[in-house]
């Protein structure tokens, strides 16, 4: 265990390994519930390890999630959102040390809180019939957002989310689309986050311990998701989005 775990306390190895559960759900079941390890990891961890520690057991999941909705990707949104999302990890990469930490968890909970709010407006009061966005400014400022929100503290989900449930897509093709686009920026992700000291060995042994943990929520999201209407799908994700951008405001405000 000590080998494994070096000096992790009880505790943070039990909150690592739910960490793990959770993220293996979201990652093939349910998109929006990605912000509650975030948050469990940087209660327990010190900021830079809890990000770090997070994208290796991500990367791994997935891994998972392609294998299992590969097919069902749009590759035609994930191609138009991915230079601003690329341009969005460039440019959190250059003002992570610069900025005040707590000005970034504002900004990013006020955007994902306006963005919430939209979407419940749509969800209410459009039909499906109603024109699904397509102007390019949407999916630059979207792809920007998650970009910077991905590589400052691994929380692109909520955005992410948004964007897709504002494309109308079905269920599959929208885990699909959303599995392809997470690995491929999250797999450019690791060097940057190794260079920046955010991923150390011991990290990296305590994640690869967290493998059988991820595949077992990987496979509780798959059979959540094959069992959730497509409405009550919608609604989780945006409920979450929500509580997790009140809980980026209030935690930058304290």
């Amino acid at each position: 265990m000590e080998f494994i775990f070096g000096d992790f306390t009880t505790a943070q190895i039990i909150i690592l390994i739910i960490a793990a559960i959770l993220i293996g759900i979201n990652k093939t079941g349910i998109p929006g519930l990605g912000l509650i390890p975030v948050i469990m990891l940087v209660f327990t961890f010190e900021p830079g390890i809890s990000t770090g520690l997070q994208l290796m057991m991500l990367c791994m999941a997935d891994l998972a999630a392609v294998a299992y909705y590969h097919k069902t990707a749009n590759w035609k949104i994930i191609l138009k959102l991915l230079p601003a999302a690329l341009c969005g990890i460039a440019i959190g990469s250059c003002v992570i040390h610069k900025l005040p930490p707590t000005a970034m968890t504002l900004l990013m909970g006020i955007v994902i809180l306006i963005l919430s709010g939209i979407s419940v407006v749509r969800e209410i009061w459009w039909n499906d019939s109603e024109k699904i966005p397509s102007h390019w400014s949407f999916a630059v400022c979207t792809g920007l957002l998650a970009g910077f929100s991905t590589q400052i503290a691994n929380a692109a989900g909520p955005i992410m989310a948004l964007y897709l449930l504002a494309m109308r897509m079905p269920k599959m093709e929208y885990m699909g689309t959303a599995a392809w686009y997470f690995m491929i920026l999250n797999w450019i992700k690791l060097p940057i986050f190794a260079l920046e000291g955010r991923i150390t060995m011991a990290s990296v042994k305590a994640d690869l311990a967290m493998i059988p943990f991820l595949l077992i929520g990987a496979v509780l999201g798959i059979v959540m998701l094959n069992k959730m209407p497509k409405k009550l799908f919608n609604w989780v994700i945006l409920i979450l989005s929500a509580v997790a951008s009140v809980y980026m405001i209030v935690k930058s405000l304290m």
